[in-house]
Parts: C-alpha cells; structure tokens; sequence
C-alpha cells in the first residue's frame, strides 16, 4: 500500500495527509538510529503501521478528551492518533509513556514538528502518575493479562481500552479472564487477515 492507496480507507484532509507524510518521512529519518520500527516493515509502513494505528482511532468513542499510549515507542498509534484528532476532535489530548529516552525524544521531536496536541512521559509505565485516561491504547506491548493491569492504573472507570492483536488473541482473553472481568467488542483488523483490535471496558480484579 503506498499513500494513494492509504486514502482510499481512510478520508483526511490535505493537511492532515501532510501531517502524515511528514510523520512518515520522520520515521524513516530516524529509523536507522533509533530502530523505531522493524526496517523489514519501511516498505509497507503506509499499510503495516499508518493505516493499521489509524482504525484505533476510528472505534475509539467520540467525545474523549484524553488519550494514554502504553510503551508508544515511535508513536504507533499515539502519534497517528494525535494526527487524527487534531482536525476531526480537537479536545483531545493525546499522552505518551515511553521509558526510552531516546524514543521519548523522538516523540517528543514529533509533536513539535508537526504541532501536535502530545505530551511525553519519560517513565515506565508502572511509574507513571495514573492518568485517568478516557482511551488507553497499546500496540505490540504485552498480553492482555498484564495490560489489563495497566488499564486498572491508568484508565479512568468509564473509560475503554483498544488494543490489537494477532490471530492468538483468544488465548489472551481466555488467560485474562482468570484475573480479570471486562466487557469486550473485537473488530476485525483492516492490514492483517487474521488480526482482531479489542475494546475493552469496565475491567475489574476477580
């Protein structure tokens, strides 16, 4: 998929499509340092990460004002989501926790660069202040075990948590739900054929 194509699912504006180029061209820029994303995925990046952050936006609830990313690395989804937000829900604040310092510097990097509403914090996620969070999202992080866990943390009550997974996300849920209860929605992902994004709400201890 290369950028035409990335707009024929997702509608944007011209500027916020420009966002997403400069974003790209960021990535790819830093990517050798830093190793942000796997350089096998450069090739695919509009498919394999733009367009796979950006339909964690589309099912997150409208309305929020605050957005959490768990372990955001190089801004996948935080950054896309920020990008989003910006024109389509302007009062919401997008927040990054990433305890690589050098990671948090590239976020923080972006954000300025391309003006977004994102704030970075250079901790792990354990020690984080809790974040009252109405949307928390994690990519490629940990099991939903333990993200369940980090939801009880940082996600407010009535908030929701959107997190993707690969074609064994029934054993997650499964292995989450001898610790946990949740109510859970799972929609089919639109870059990997057998990758479902769940979206979970009211999480509570056993």
């Amino acid at each position: 998929m290369n950028h035409a194509e990335f707009l024929r699912h997702v509608d944007v504006s011209r500027e916020t499509f420009e966002r997403f180029d400069a974003y790209v061209a960021l990535l790819k820029k830093w990517n050798p340092a830093i190793n942000l994303v796997a350089p096998s995925t450069l090739s695919e990046i509009w498919s394999r990460h733009i367009l796979d952050s950006a339909q964690i936006f589309e099912i997150a609830p409208k309305g929020s004002t605050n957005w959490c990313d768990l372990g955001s690395g190089g801004g996948l989804p935080a950054v896309v989501v920020a990008i989003m937000a910006k024109e389509s829900a302007p009062e919401l604040k997008v927040t990054c926790i990433e305890s690589d310092t050098r990671k948090a510097t590239f976020l923080r990097t972006a954000a300025r660069e391309l003006e977004l509403p994102l704030t970075v914090i250079a901790k792990r996620i354990e020690n984080a202040e809790p974040q009252n969070a109405d949307v928390l999202s994690a990519r490629a992080l940990a099991s939903l075990d333990r993200l369940c866990g980090f939801a009880e943390q940082h996600l407010k009550a009535s908030g929701v948590a959107i997190f993707p997974k690969g074609e064994n996300y029934h054993q997650e849920i499964q292995e989450a739900l001898e610790n946990w209860t949740f109510q859970l929605d799972t929609y089919p992902s639109k870059t990997h054929p057998n990758a479902f994004i769940l979206k979970i709400g009211e999480i509570s201890r056993v």
